[in-house]
């Protein structure tokens, strides 16, 4: 099914693109939640390998989707995934005061920083958007966050491949990629595929 604003029809547009794409690539195999969120992560980046790169689990989605359901905050390491983020609570803590004097103080990338930050601030059951920086993702696994879901997308050649296999082995509910491939469009768009999914609006 095309994913859809509530109350919308999907412009024509949007209806030939998944029309093309699942003429491409089949995901038809997939539990509901995991196909819509792999389809709208290909839908956004027109790379048709996200779909064997993908390592989606339906429980830890569905638990995002209830979460965003329950109007659960989503904290993302960089502006780019906030921006790309409608309908929800979204909080990036990157240019907070605190985090450029954190970053100094401690020997941490600003990114990294913000999500130290962060997890102070927001408490347990929140949605974590990682779409940028490695750094982010590993220093969030060293907290203690208790997520309802963890989105490690994170892009690059140092360092973003191991952060999202220490991910996958947390035991956190989570949704990666195994390889170098990741980014703030793909993050922005698993959650907007399980927003969707949990009826708000876009």
């Amino acid at each position: 099914m095309t994913t859809t604003r509530r109350g919308h029809q999907p412009h024509p547009i949007e209806v030939e693109s998944y029309r093309i794409m699942r003429s491409l690539v089949d995901l038809s195999a997939l539990p509901p939640l995991s196909r819509a969120v792999a389809e709208r992560i290909i839908h956004a980046s027109a790379e048709l390998g996200w779909a064997e790169d993908l390592v989606l689990d339906e429980p830890a989605l569905e638990a995002g989707r209830a979460a965003l359901a329950a109007g659960a905050p989503v904290v993302t390491d960089v502006g780019m995934v906030l921006a790309g983020l409608h309908g929800v609570d979204a909080r990036c803590y990157l240019r907070d005061p605190r985090t450029g004097p954190l970053a100094i103080e401690a020997g941490l990338t600003r990114s990294a920083a913000g999500i130290r930050v962060a997890a102070a601030d927001v408490g347990p059951g929140a949605v974590w958007a990682i779409g940028s920086a490695p750094t982010a993702l590993a220093e969030l696994l060293r907290l203690d966050v208790r997520p309802a879901l963890v989105i490690g997308l994170p892009v690059g050649f140092v360092g973003a491949v191991e952060a999202k296999a220490a991910l996958r082995t947390s035991g956190l509910p989570a949704l990666s990629n195994r390889g170098l491939r990741g980014g703030s469009p793909a993050a922005a768009a698993a959650v907007n595929a399980l927003r969707r999914l949990a009826g708000q609006d876009a």
